[in-house]
Order: C-alpha cells, then sequence, then structure tokens
C-alpha cells in the first residue's frame, strides 16, 4: 500500500512517519512520489482546503491512496486569526520568528484566561476507488509571553500547554505527538482507513 501524502514539509513528513508507522504502508512525499503541482488553496475551512489538496494530488497518483492536511492557529481573542491563513499570516516570506514576535506583541497586555489558543488540524484522504475521508483533530492550550523551545516549527514556541507547563516547541516529539492535533487527526485517518481497507 503506499500512501502519498500532499506536503513538502520535511518536519511534518517526520511527525507523519512516526504516526502513521503501524499502516504498513510506503508512506512518500509529493516530492518523493514525483508529483510537482501549484494547488490553490481557496476554500474557507480547513476541511475544504485539505480536500482541494487531496483531490488535485490524487489526479496524479490514481492508484495510491492520496492524504493532504491543513492545520493552523486559532487565537480566541483575536477572532480566531491566523485561522487558515496561518502559513500566509502577515506574509508567506515572513519568518515564524517574526510572525510569533507579532502575535505576542498584539496580545501584550491580554491577561491568561482571554489567551485561550487552539491548533487545527484537518486531514482528507482520497482513496483509488474514489472514496473520501474526512477527520479533525484539535489540541486546545494558549498563547504564551515569550517564543520558548527548539523542538517544534511554526507557531508551536509560543503556543503554552499549562498542563505540561511548557510550550508545544518544548515537547518532546513522542509527548507532542501524543497530543498535538495532528498526531489526533492522523490516529483517526488512521483508523478510518484500517476500516475503508478492510471494508
Amino acid at each position: 500500500m503506499e500512501i502519498v501524502f500532499a506536503t513538502g514539509n520535511k518536519d511534518k513528513m517526520r511527525e507523519i512517519r512516526q504516526i502513521l508507522g503501524g499502516l504498513n504502508a510506503d508512506i512518500k512525499s509529493m516530492k518523493e512520489a514525483g508529483v510537482d503541482v501549484d494547488i490553490v488553496e481557496d476554500g474557507t475551512t480547513f476541511e475544504e482546503n485539505a480536500l482541494i489538496k487531496a483531490r488535485e494530488v490524487s489526479k496524479l497518483c490514481k492508484d495510491s491512496i492520496v492524504l493532504a492536511d491543513d492545520s493552523g492557529l486559532e487565537i480566541d481573542f483575536l477572532n480566531k486569526e491566523p485561522g487558515i491563513y496561518s502559513a500566509r499570516y502577515l506574509g508567506r516570506d515572513t519568518s515564524y520568528t517574526e510572525k510569533n514576535t507579532i502575535i505576542l506583541e498584539k496580545l501584550n497586555g491580554v491577561p491568561d484566561e482571554k489567551r485561550s489558543a487552539r491548533f487545527v488540524c484537518a486531514i482528507a484522504a482520497c482513496l483509488p476507488d474514489g472514496r473520501e475521508l474526512v477527520v479533525r483533530g484539535t489540541m486546545e492550550g494558549q498563547i504564551g509571553y515569550e517564543i520558548a523551545g527548539e523542538n517544534g516549527f511554526g507557531y508551536d514556541p509560543i503556543f503554552f500547554l499549562p498542563e505540561y507547563g511548557k510550550t508545544s516547541a518544548e515537547l518532546l516529539p513522542e509527548e507532542k505527538n501524543a497530543v498535538s492535533h495532528r498526531g489526533k487527526a492522523l490516529r483517526m485517518m488512521e483508523e478510518k482507513l484500517r476500516e475503508a481497507i478492510n471494508a
């Protein structure tokens, strides 16, 4: 069984392989599958964008299961920004260090109870027989007061998990995979794929 994941993000692929390791599948990135396609993500939800990506790549990988995710950070105080625009927030070429610094500035003086936030991950699958599956995982937390941690990527260094007393970038990879939005969504998708394959 070959699974093509519609991403070129090496950090993301490492997480995906760790979490889906039990599927006994050959898991490839788009690049490894020889797919080079520009996809316009013009959906209005994480689920729509994940499906757009999965469908586009599926056209070029007809015999494979194609997975795609769309994930991002929702900050309640900022009306759920950056949301589906997380990767493009404040400009596509803006570094995450800059993005994180600007978000911390926007929340300067905002008390703990109003710093609630969550990471959201929607994953869509297109199966060779035309079936489509979609799941959503979330990780609740709050925006911290400083950038901390080296283990994560993106917004991880400002996403504080009160139950751990640290940011998601300070968690060990296996700790993060156990509680992360992507970990939850991938495990849900793994269940659905097992059911679909054995149906």
